[in-house]
């Protein structure tokens, strides 16, 4: 039960409106939560002395100016995946806490930019076009398959992984790079930028807005592309350079666009078409193109991603108040080895083998292990032999698979997701317990189970 008396003095101010979880939640735990959706930043500014926390998605800049007035600040909050928005060495300066959320809205993301992918490769948005004009065009809509593809990855992060994630079944070759080394996984090969562009015939940018990535995408960078290739932008709008991106479109080094994100975007992401504006002469070039695909900066704004980054924040600040509580819950993630299973040339030889000269109790599954855990509970470890061809190990290729005992299966899925864990097939229930199945950073599969008190009866 979290102590609520520790936060109740803690007053969090928000800024933007967001899923009501986050509120209720924080509103649980003790925390005053108060709301200013509508005042200027300056009005903000003269009251934010009053509050220890804020809570906001991209209404306004906090800059130094508005962090000097913030005397009372330990925590600021983003609802979203980036925080380019806060003036973050400085806030770190003063000790303040920054929260963001990438791991909310990436299986949003990662589902986005694969269906953009789909819909520039089958000209999906032109044919659905030219039907409701009633024009009957098949071989100017012939497309083109993802399979035996290669997709580059820039930013192998949330967002990266889980694109990358999405890919398995489509038999593509999928390369990253990263700035971090070791980011790699066994759904994408970590390389350098030289061979992926070298390779790739996608490229998918999922990186933050810094220095390194602020017009990255530019003419030298597009001519560095051994091939043609297809861009796709869910990241940031102004890591793409639009006069080049428009210039390489029309000579065919880039062969088709998605952009979820422009470069002329404004800040809140709200809007982009001033009132009379003279659109830049390049982005009208992407406007009237037939291979180019526009959406407004909703990759990761679906209905389920508003409530999976509402639970990350509110998750996060109450960790900030409650880590011993946080820490103590998180141990409670595996509370024991359930089983090792392994392929077997024979396995009722095998299990024939193990009864008669090592005295395993065997029976139709194998040996079940039976031990006390450390309060005395009744728990049980199951040896299993599984024949060579089956396929209940899939998609790993591995000769073994481990279960393991879990405290607390559905809210474990549910940390698991928003953490990028792959996971395989949906879960399943049975009288004996509730099952689950993930992947391991290198593709080995895992069954998590959590048994069902009448399994020990």
């Amino acid at each position: 039960m979290t102590d609520t008396s520790i936060a109740k003095e803690i007053k969090i101010l928000h800024l933007d409106t967001n899923h009501p979880l986050l509120w209720q939640q924080l509103e649980q735990a003790g925390f005053t939560n108060e709301a200013d959706y509508t005042s200027a930043k300056e009005d903000i500014e003269a009251k934010i002395e009053l509050y220890n926390g804020i809570v906001i998605r991209s209404r306004f800049i906090i800059d130094k100016a508005f962090l000097d007035k913030a005397i009372n600040l330990k925590f600021i909050a983003r609802v979203g995946a980036g925080l380019e928005s806060i003036d973050c060495s400085y806030a770190e300066a003063k000790g303040i806490h920054l929260i963001a959320a990438p791991e909310g809205n990436s299986n949003a993301v990662g589902e986005q930019a694969l269906g953009m992918l789909l819909s520039l490769f089958n000209n999906l948005n032109r044919a659905d076009r030219q039907i409701r004009q009633g024009q009957w065009i098949r071989e100017g809509n012939r497309g083109h398959e993802l399979e035996g593809k290669t997709v580059g990855i820039i930013g192998y992060g949330n967002m990266g992984k889980s694109f990358a994630k999405k890919l398995r079944g489509f038999d593509a070759e999928v390369l990253c790079h990263d700035i971090k080394p070791g980011v790699g996984d066994a759904n994408a090969k970590q390389v350098t930028l030289n061979e992926l562009q070298q390779k790739a015939d996608v490229l998918s940018l999922h990186t933050p807005w810094t220095p390194e990535t602020n017009k990255m995408v530019n003419t030298d960078f597009i001519n560095a592309f051994a091939k043609p290739f297809w861009l796709i932008n869910t990241a940031r709008g102004k890591s793409v350079v639009t006069k080049d991106l428009a210039l390489a479109l029309q000579k065919g080094k880039i062969l088709g666009a998605a952009l979820d994100v422009l470069e002329y975007e404004k800040l809140s992401f709200e809007h982009l078409f001033a009132d009379n504006a003279v659109l830049p002469e390049d982005f009208q070039y992407l406007l009237d193109a037939d291979n180019v695909l526009l959406s407004p900066h909703i990759a990761g704004w679906t209905f389920e991603s508003h409530e999976k980054l509402a639970q990350v924040i509110a998750n996060k600040i109450k960790a900030i108040y409650f880590e011993d509580e946080i820490a103590a819950e998180e141990e409670k993630r595996v509370t024991g080895i359930g089983g090792v299973f392994f392929k077997s040339d024979n396995p009722a030889v095998l299990k024939e083998w193990y009864k008669k000269h090592l005295g395993l109790t065997i029976d139709n599954y194998g040996c079940s292990f039976w031990w006390k855990d450390t309060s005395g509970n009744d728990a049980m470890t199951q040896w299993s032999p599984f024949d060579a061809d089956t396929k209940y190990f899939e998609p790993s290729q591995k000769q073994f698979m481990q279960n393991f005992r879990v405290h607390d299966l559905d809210n474990l899925l549910i940390k698991l997701k928003a953490e990028g864990v792959t996971l395989v097939g949906e879960p399943e229930a049975y009288d004996y317990g509730k099952f689950a199945w993930i992947l391991d950073v290198e593709g080995n599969k895992i069954e998590l189970w959590e048994p069902n008190d009448r399994a020990f009866l």
